[in-house]
């Protein structure tokens, strides 16, 4: 038996990139997958429907069944069609991978109102709509006695993990995406259904076309050579956060990629000054704080370290 027999997943974004391996891969395990792309541009304008049936094409060329659809996750009904089309297709839905997104890079200084708007609406308002709709079925199945164990997968980044200079929204909104996880995972632990997320490090149009500094360090590797950058690495975890068998693993945020996943946790204390019995005066605190500083403790991670395969 596939790790995935029986499963339904939806994957947004799944026309290209990370979205299209974990939909190959899915598909692989025996998930009944449906394709969900608009076909846009790595800034979210245009559209096209070749991207999500071209993978459904693969899909079923290697014997796998899926359906291609083509609904923006910026639209809160919109987001569920894009649910109701596992149903109706295949009878429910078991597994969800909020992929979808677009990059407008600008420094804060010069981004505008449109830029913002525009990256998060498709990455945390998009990840929340479809979410939604998604829990909103797993509850209401659950209540019937209908235990689909539902999977959520959201898709952050290091840009909001560790920040990125240049990305203030979508390293917010992927902030954000991983937090949503962690909470739905506790709002939906008792239907059930667990929330993850991974954050990718990975060579994909918004790497490559978007932010070509980044893809300077992600170049393509030669024929017959190890790509430590392909997005490829990126569906093994998915595909196994998906099944029956990580029901134990929910909450988490993973990043992954270049063959390694790294356990990743988000603020807790790194160290702390304490001082009882009478106010600090702002002076001495701050002190205080440059000696605890100066430990080394709050070290940061840079993402050219975690490419670079520093840390």
């Amino acid at each position: 038996m596939a790790l995935l027999d029986g499963k339904v997943a939806v994957i947004t974004g799944a026309g290209r990139g990370i979205g299209r391996e974990e939909a190959l891969l899915l598909a692989k395990h025996g998930a009944k997958v449906v394709v969900n792309d608009l076909g846009g541009h790595f800034d979210g304008t245009g559209q096209s429907r070749s991207p999500a049936e071209d993978v459904v094409k693969e899909i079923r060329a290697a014997g796998g069944e899926a359906v291609a659809n083509f609904e923006s996750v910026t639209d809160f009904k919109s987001a569920k069609r894009i649910i109701d089309c596992a149903i109706d297709n295949f009878g429910k839905l078991s597994i969800v991978v909020n992929n979808a997104g677009i990059l407008r890079d600008r420094m804060i200084f010069n981004m505008s109102e449109e830029d913002w708007d525009a990256v998060v609406a498709v990455h945390l308002k998009g990840t929340f709509n479809v979410s939604r709709h998604a829990t909103s079925y797993w509850r209401e199945q659950h209540k019937a006695g209908n235990q689909l164990n539902g999977r959520l997968i959201n898709t952050s980044s290091d840009s909001g993990i560790l920040g990125n200079a240049g990305q203030s929204n979508y390293g917010a909104a992927k902030a954000a995406v991983a937090a949503m996880a962690i909470i739905v995972d506790r709002e939906m632990s008792r239907y059930g259904v667990t929330a993850n997320a991974i954050a990718p490090v990975a060579r994909t149009r918004l790497t490559v076309d978007a932010t070509p500094q980044t893809a300077a360090g992600m170049g393509q590797a030669k024929a017959g050579e190890w790509d430590p950058f392909t997005p490829a690495h990126v569906a093994p975890l998915v595909a196994w956060l998906s099944s029956d068998d990580a029901k134990d693993v929910h909450g988490e945020v993973f990043r992954v990629g270049m063959g390694t996943v790294f356990l990743m946790k988000g603020w807790h204390t790194a160290a702390k000054v304490s001082k009882k019995g009478s106010m600090w005066e702002p002076a001495e605190l701050g002190a205080k704080l440059k000696e605890e500083l100066a430990k080394g403790a709050t070290k940061k991670e840079s993402m050219g370290e975690v490419m670079s395969g520093g840390v």
